[in-house]
């Protein structure tokens, strides 16, 4: 089992930025390719970025050159750094955790989610 917990959601005015965190614990992280996934009100839940424990970077199309994803091992956290953000970033953020091996842009790849941290972008 893997425990994943994310925080660092808010309300924050469009063009701000936010930090968010997400901690794993339990089997080793370094085993697992990390993702974020969204989910607006009344929407399918969306894939934001994910990498395997090395290699590139996957980023949705809709936050290319905005969010940045990075990862430290060390401290089996992963974080999502938005930028310039969007009402229509409004959602519930969640991360995710998937063998290496998975389509890590495929949310069914993923065996372990996270609670899920609300991101709430004004106008």
């Amino acid at each position: 089992q893997v425990q994943l917990v994310e925080s660092g959601g808010g309300l924050v005015q469009a063009g701000g930025s936010l930090r968010l965190s997400c901690a794993a614990s339990g089997r080793t992280f370094s085993n697992y390719a990390m993702g974020w996934f969204r989910q607006a009100p009344g929407k399918e839940r969306e894939f934001v970025a994910a990498r395997r424990s090395l290699g590139n970077t996957y980023y949705g199309d809709s936050v290319k050159g905005r969010f940045t994803y990075s990862r430290d091992n060390a401290k089996d956290t992963v974080y999502l750094q938005m930028s310039n953000l969007k009402p229509e970033d409004t959602a519930v953020y969640y991360c995710a955790a998937a063998d290496n091996s998975a389509p890590i842009a495929t949310m069914s790849a993923y065996h372990y989610w996270g609670q899920g941290t609300q991101v709430t972008v004004s106008s």
